[in-house]
Formats: structure tokens, C-alpha cells, sequence
């Protein structure tokens, strides 16, 4: 069956439901918004629950007690798994209707639909911050069971020592980590030895070759000996009640390979060198992998990215090539950059259109003509869903309309002066090295030619050599007439003219039509790195 790769555009627990079979999933990984931010004692404040409907967004990582809530708790309570309904009981009596409550509900109905997703030899590791890690560990243990819990690792996400007053630094993530049967995939990672373990074990060199090595004994215990390990090597034999570790066939192979070292006494040891080995067992403390930090080239400027080496970790350990990765809270997309980079099929899901639109730039940036097929699911592909869309929500229709001209979001609707700019793209057309700028703005209601006068307005404050209308609704003739009127603007080194002031419906934009300017160069969002598939880092 031919597989494409899926960018969901929507509420994951319904894409879950509708969109993705049983036991189709080989790994999960997730990292759900939390408002980790809150003061602590906020989110245990009791709530009403005629308060507004739980809000996810990519810079408003909050959940809240609402009517939304109390539905999926009741829910949970009269059709969810046993073990789960009796522990979202007992939580509630203990937390009582608070945020905290609201996204642990949020995420145990959630859960239960990743576990009916994944594979029997499939992992999931769901990725928190301390403050609400002990809860979710619990919930995790009602829907897949404690006998499958595997780890809890901590990584060390931070140096920063600002959140320090009476209390200790908080620097770390947990990642807890289950499978879904004892037949999970395990693929054994190892993390490089540190400089100072390599001169205290490796500290002999050969002289001949430069290389580090150690030496290991050859002898091992009687009690498991077999008869082909009792012999006499060069005249030694092991001290008493120990015997050879290796048949006298792999000895001699060892001496035909210069591997053994003699004591001075002419006692055998077995040499290994340095580059043949992997490493350190990886263990449940992860110190290794630094955080993105300002100029990190992966850096994206997503709140809540995490760095890749993270992934990479992540997905080698507990998947094979072509298996399948789902990421139903894949905000920037690092885990499926990742699971692309390393051959695996992928699933990624997000509620907001702006993260859609940073996942298809990042995948486009690293990966260009080597890029898997994907198709984006749930988009607007019509005049009635984009109307719905916009009925919706209104900031997730001008992300979406933003993405049709692939320019870059202006803005996240924190609150704020509104400056006229829902998008830019970044162009050059020169060799000066100075980018030119289109302007971006969408207009999802009524239309009339103040709006056109507006936008030619922030043109001049802004400089910006070309802008575009994008409206939902058909322009007026004065539009068209005031928006001619406005000339063009003439590149250096690309023939022909641009207007410098274009209107176009999203009609016509589903229809192909395409903004025009100089597109010698794009820069939208941050570029991610050029990657390929075959960059396998050896980091692990």
C-alpha cells in the first residue's frame, strides 16, 4: 500500500478518532502544551465551569476548567477504561475543577486514543516539566498499564539559574517513556565518552598508530565453563576456579588481528581500541543534549522547540526505518524534521495553522528535492471551509490565508497594537544584500477601497517595496481602481514590472493564482539547516 506522510490542520483527540486505525503506530512522541509559567498556586484555583472552553495556541500553552472539561471528565467517569475512571474520580476529589484538573482530563481522554493507535511493539514517550509530571505518570500508568512503564528520564533542558528565590534552580524536562506490551522495539543507544573517562580508561596509545586502547581480561568463572574453555594458551592457563573466556579458535583469531597485549609475565589480555567502541550505555539522565539557544542554527523562534539531538535520541532508540511516527502535538515540527531525516513514515497533528505553516517551510528547507510526499489534511480547500474556518476562528483563518501567498505570520494575536501586518515575505533581488519586503493583509468581512488606502499607508511607513490584500470577499472597483493606481514596483536584475499594491481573493488563490513579485530568494521563516537523509550524526 502506498504510503503519504500526514500534516493534520485540527483538534487532535477528534483527528485521532476519525482519521488514524488501531494499532497503526509503531511511536508516539508528545509534548502537550502546559502553562508551566502560572504562578503554581493559580492552576489548583478552583474554576467554574461556565467558564470559557479549554484554549490551546501556540504561544497561550494554557488549559482551562471549563464546560468543555466537565464533559470529557464525565466522560472519562461513564466510558473509559476502568482503572482510569476510578483514578480521574479520586484526582478530582483531591485537586477539585482547577486548571491543573482540566489538562490532566484533557489528556487522559487524549491518551486512551494514543494507546488505541499504537502498535503492541510500539512506545509512546510523553514529554512534561515537573510540575505536573507525578499526576501524568499516574494517568499514563491507568491507560498503559504499570507493568509497561519503561522510564522516567530527565533531561537537563537548562543552565539558567533565574527562577532561583527560596527554592533550588528548576532545570528539567521529564520524558516518560512506555511501551505497550513487553515487545516493545529497542534499539540500544550509547552516548560518546567524556574527555576525562577516555584519559582515565583509554590512557595507552600504540606508539606505531597513535590509537587509544584498554585491555580487558581474558579469564571469566568456572561455574558457566565449557570444554572448550579449558586449554593451555602459550603455556598459561587461568587462575584457579576461573577458565578462558574464548574458545582457543577465537584466541588465535585475536592474535592474527594483533589484538591480544601479554603481561610481562606473558599472561594474555585482550586490547580494545577506542574507535571500535560505541560508547556509554545511555541511561535515564540526560545531561549530554544542550537546549536551542539563541544562536543555534536549528533555531526556529518557536517558544517551545526542542532541539533535534532530542529527537534523534528519541526515535533511533525505539523505532526502524519505515516505521511510523505520530506527533499529535507537533507544534515547529521538530519529530517529524526528525523521523523524515532518519527514513520513517510520519503523522503530525496541531490545532493551530500556524504551526502548519512553519512545519511545511521547515520540511521544505531541510529536506527540498529529497522531501517524502505529505499531504496537509483538514486545510480549507473550498470557499465553504474556508468560510467555516473563519466562523471558527478568525486568527487561524488569517494564518491559513497568510500561508496561501507562503509569506510568514506577523503576528500570534498576543495583545498589542494592531501595526497592519498579518504577513511578510523577505525577497532579494539584488546584490546589495539588503532583502526587499512584501506586506501582507487579510481581510475576512467586508471590503471597501479605505482598506486598499490603509495598506498603502503601512506600505510607506513600512518601506516595503510590494503589499498584498487578501480578501475573503470579492473587491470593489474603486478597490481595483485605487489599488492600480498605486504603480509598480521595477527590480534591478529581474525583467518586467510588479504592482506594487495587489488584491487577491482566496478564491482565486485556491484556484492557483499566485502573488507576484521578485522570487529570486525567499526568506520567511527562520531557515531550518539543510538536512538530507542520509546525515546520520553520530551523536548516539
Amino acid at each position: 500500500m502506498d504510503w503519504k506522510n500526514k500534516l493534520y490542520f485540527g483538534d487532535n483527540l477528534d483527528i485521532l478518532r476519525r482519521e488514524v486505525p488501531d494499532a497503526s503506530v509503531d511511536l508516539i512522541y508528545l509534548d502537550p502544551p502546559f502553562n508551566s509559567n502560572a504562578t503554581y498556586n493559580v492552576l489548583f484555583k478552583e474554576k467554574s465551569g461556565e467558564e470559557s472552553a479549554a484554549q490551546i495556541t501556540a504561544f497561550e500553552d494554557t488549559w482551562q476548567w471549563s464546560v468543555e472539561a466537565e464533559a470529557v471528565y464525565k466522560e472519562i467517569v461513564t466510558s473509559g477504561p476502568r482503572k482510569l475512571a476510578d483514578l480521574t474520580q479520586a484526582l478530582l476529589g483531591f485537586l477539585g475543577r482547577n486548571d491543573m484538573m482540566a489538562y490532566l482530563a484533557m489528556m487522559a481522554i487524549r491518551l486512551v486514543e494514543l494507546h488505541r493507535v499504537l502498535k503492541p511493539t510500539g512506545s509512546i514517550y510523553l514529554h512534561c516539566d515537573p510540575t505536573a509530571a507525578h499526576y501524568l505518570k499516574l494517568v499514563m500508568d491507568a491507560v498503559f498499564d504499570v507493568r509497561n512503564f519503561k522510564n522516567e528520564i530527565t533531561w537537563k533542558r537548562t543552565s539558567a539559574h533565574s527562577n532561583v528565590g527560596r527554592r533550588y534552580a528548576t532545570v528539567q524536562d521529564r520524558l516518560l517513556f512506555y511501551g505497550k506490551t513487553d515487545g516493545w522495539v529497542w534499539n540500544a543507544t550509547h552516548v560518546p565518552y567524556s574527555d576525562d573517562y577516555i584519559k582515565s580508561h583509554y590512557s595507552q596509545i600504540e606508539p606505531q598508530t597513535g590509537r587509544r586502547f584498554t585491555t580487558r581480561d581474558l579469564t571469566a568463572s568456572m561455574q558457566r565453563a565449557s570444554k572448550g574453555q579449558l586449554y593451555k594458551w602459550k603455556g598459561f592457563t587461568p587462575p584457579p576456579s576461573r577458565c578462558w573466556a574464548y574458545t582457543s579458535e577465537n584466541m588465535e583469531q585475536f592474535e592474527r588481528e594483533g589484538l591480544l597485549t601479554y603481561s610481562p609475565r606473558g599472561m594474555p589480555r585482550l586490547k580494545l581500541y577506542l574507535e571500535a567502541m560505541p560508547g556509554t550505555p545511555c541511561d535515564d539522565l540526560w545531561t549530554d543534549i544542550l537546549p536551542i539557544n539563541s544562536q543555534a542554527q536549528e533555531r526556529l523562534g518557536y517558544p517551545t522547540q526542542k532541539p533535534e539531538v532530542l529527537l534523534e535520541r528519541i526515535i533511533k532508540a525505539s523505532s526502524n526505518e519505515a516505521d511510523i511516527v505520530l506527533d499529535p502535538f507537533c507544534g515547529c515540527g521538530t519529530a517529524i524534521a526528525v523521523a523524515e531525516k532518519l527514513k520513517r513514515r510520519w503523522i503530525g497533528i496541531d490545532i493551530t495553522y500556524l504551526a502548519i505553516n512553519l512545519v511545511q517551510r521547515r520540511l521544505r528547507d531541510h529536506f527540498r528535492d529529497d522531501l517524502s510526499p505529505y499531504e496537509i489534511v483538514g486545510a480549507p480547500k473550498d470557499l465553504q471551509s474556508a468560510e467555516a474556518l473563519k466562523g471558527i476562528s478568525p486568527h487561524q483563518f488569517e494564518w491559513w490565508a497568510v500561508d496561501l501567498v507562503n509569506a510568514r505570520p506577523a503576528k500570534d494575536h498576543k495583545k498589542g497594537a494592531d501595526t497592519g501586518i498579518d504577513g511578510y515575505i523577505n525577497f532579494f533581488d539584488d546584490k546589495s544584500g539588503q532583502a526587499k519586503q512584501v506586506i501582507v493583509q487579510v481581510k475576512s468581512g467586508y471590503v471597501g477601497v479605505n482598506h486598499v488606502r490603509d495598506l498603502k499607508g503601512v506600505l510607506e511607513r513600512e518601506k516595503a517595496a510590494i503589499g498584498a490584500l487578501i480578501t475573503l470577499r470579492e473587491p470593489t472597483k474603486p478597490m481595483i481602481t485605487e489599488a492600480a493606481a498605486t504603480g509598480f514596483y521595477e527590480s534591478k536584475d529581474f525583467p518586467g514590472r510588479y504592482p506594487r499594491l495587489q488584491i487577491l481573493t482566496i478564491g482565486e488563490l485556491l484556484a492557483g493564482k499566485k502573488l507576484e513579485y521578485p522570487a529570486h530568494r525567499v526568506e520567511t521563516f527562520a531557515k531550518a539547516e539543510r538536512k538530507t537523509k542520509h546525515e546520520q550524526e553520530g551523536l548516539f
